[in-house]
């Protein structure tokens, strides 16, 4: 096989390696590269999508151009249309890439609650307890409070993966730390520390001003200009614009997989392993491909079965999610004016000369963690304040200067799944997350309209005046529920967290087992957000993250 060194940096003509790792999102960068650590092991890292040597990437402004739509470095996935929200398709943005969704995400780091992982355990999933997972979450953290220090026990201080605290917040993200604990939330300066509950800035995956996403992490090794991508690793292969049509396998053992570059096919032997970190769409998609999947589904479209499992591309869910948008003529927040654009030049001159300011921020650059009833153990929603106006998501508008929030519901009901639109895994799958088919999701949804504009009241925020977009039927005592519902139905859509669609457990539904080997198959694993059982309570880059950590971990102990 042949290889560009534009666009295979790293990649040797070896065709047979240890392990294949189908991916590389934030758990197969972290999966490879911790596999390579090994004397001797051969690791080839296969990417769809192109390298993240671009400033979209690693300009943290720049997810204003790569989350919001369609592109080179995003899938920009639609779903079936959803009846829960009045027939809409959901816009579900998955980068695409070296680095996976952590190059176009909103870089917040959080765990979610240590009730999601003992949960897990419960449901059969014996090691992932949340005192299982915590010390994989340290191992991959470079916390710039604690940075070349171990000492803390919820933080590491010497890992790949950089948390660091905003360096310029927004004044309205402080304004809306006042005005949410005037509303009696309390704060919390460390969402993934003792406890989660409370209001405050989020700590993100920066350093020095730049985004630090996966690829940043695990291949770059520290110093992200270098196109090597292999860390010092010798026996790491990194191979980008390389696209898996399907996995091979001698009976029902994976031997590796088959893949395109510039029009030719080629194959890829795998000595010990394949290894499926494409998603939670592009994971199930690939096994499908692949015929391990639901038989009858994958008969109708002529794939030779492999192995029926029923489980496959089923349990997806998601965090259902609303916003309110608040218009404020304030050239503090992000928007589209002229005065917005002369500020916008000197903010890039202060990033270029300091990596600091607007051009520095995540624009979610604050939240809360709240629970709806006083009796629940844990909380149920979640909010994130932006400063900027959300638009129409995949539609690239541009809306003027203001301010929003989410809430999102932290524990869904409703469940979807993911099918193939045909065998060719160039072809994007039909996702169905079925949101608010449950009511109770609905419901959660009302209750953070009512939490927001509670918050957006409060003096903090109020006297600084503005509009509120789109909420006039509400009345301002929040208490026309109906009319919430309708709002919910025409403007929600996800945070995009999408899991569950290779759900790990020990039941008949389950893809795989607790070592996360794919059941009824040999030589075969899925490590990503896939294999969640339930979605963290928060966002999952940082989860994703520690299954691959914890993959690694697991698959070098089988194999010693």
């Amino acid at each position: 096989m042949s290889h560009d060194g534009k666009n295979n940096h790293n990649a040797s003509n070896v065709t047979e390696f240890d392990y294949i790792v189908v991916g590389a999102g934030s758990a197969g960068c972290a999966v490879a590269s911790r596999l390579a650590e090994d004397d001797g092991v051969t690791v080839a890292l296969l990417e769809a999508g192109p390298n993240d040597h671009h400033y979209t990437v690693w300009t943290p402004i720049g997810i204003a151009k790569t989350a919001g739509r369609q592109g080179l470095r995003n899938y920009g996935y639609y779903s079936e249309p959803q009846s829960g929200m009045d027939g809409r398709c959901s816009w579900q943005p998955r980068g695409r890439g070296l680095g996976g969704s952590s190059s176009i995400n909103a870089m917040v780091y959080i765990r979610g609650h240590r009730h999601d992982y003992d949960h897990w355990a419960k449901l059969g999933c014996d090691g992932w307890s949340y005192a299982d997972v915590l010390p994989y979450f340290r191992r991959s953290e470079c916390n710039e409070r604690y940075e070349g220090r171990d000492d803390n026990p919820w933080h590491g201080g010497s890992g790949p993966l950089y948390v660091s605290d905003l360096r310029s917040p927004n004044p309205y993200s402080r304004r809306f730390l006042q005005a949410a604990q005037q509303a009696g939330v309390r704060p919390n300066n460390d969402f993934n520390g003792e406890r989660q509950e409370g209001v405050g800035l989020f700590q993100v995956t920066q350093h020095n001003g730049e985004r630090w996403n996966a690829a940043r992490a695990y291949l770059h090794r520290g110093n992200a200009h270098d196109l090597n991508l292999n860390g010092g690793r010798k026996g790491l292969s990194v191979l980008t614009d390389t696209q898996v049509l399907r996995i091979d396998f001698e009976g029902r053992r994976a031997v590796g997989v088959t893949v395109v570059r510039a029009g030719v096919e080629h194959t890829l032997r795998a000595r010990r392993e394949v290894i499926v970190s494409g998603g939670t769409y592009n994971s199930p998609q690939l096994l499908m491909a692949s015929g391990v999947g639901p038989a009858e589904h994958l008969r109708s479209l002529g794939i030779d079965i492999v192995h029926d499992l029923p489980g496959v591309g089923e349990n997806l869910h998601d965090h259902p999610d609303i916003v309110i948008n608040k218009q404020v003529d304030s050239i503090d927040l992000f928007g589209y004016s002229a005065r917005g654009f002369v500020r916008m030049f000197s903010e890039v001159m202060r990033y270029r000369r300091h990596r600091t300011g607007m051009v520095a921020s995540n624009i979610a650059e604050a939240g809360a963690f709240v629970r709806s009833r006083p009796e629940l153990a844990a909380p149920d929603l979640q909010l994130h304040f932006a400063a900027a106006m959300v638009g129409d998501r995949g539609k690239g508008s541009k809306p003027k200067h203001g301010y929003s929030c989410h809430a999102c519901v932290l524990r869904p009901h409703s469940r979807g799944h993911v099918r193939l639109k045909s065998a060719d895994m160039r072809e994007a799958p039909l996702i169905d997350p079925r949101l608010l088919s449950d009511e109770r999701d609905l419901e959660g949804l009302v209750t953070g309209v009512k939490l927001i504009r509670r918050i957006f009241a409060q003096p903090a925020l109020a006297s600084e005046g503005g509009r509120e977009l789109a909420t006039e039927a509400f009345g301002d005592d929040n208490a026309n529920d109906e009319a919430i519902r309708e709002f919910v139905r025409a403007k929600a859509d996800t945070v995009f967290h999408p899991v569950g669609t290779c759900r790990m457990g020990t039941d008949d539904m389950a893809v795989v087992d607790p070592q996360l080997r794919v059941r009824g198959v040999e030589g075969l694993r899925v490590v990503d957000a896939s294999i969640m059982p339930t979605v963290p309570a928060g966002n999952t880059n940082a989860p994703a993250i520690m299954v691959g950590e914890k993959a690694a971990s697991m698959i070098r102990s089988a194999n010693r």
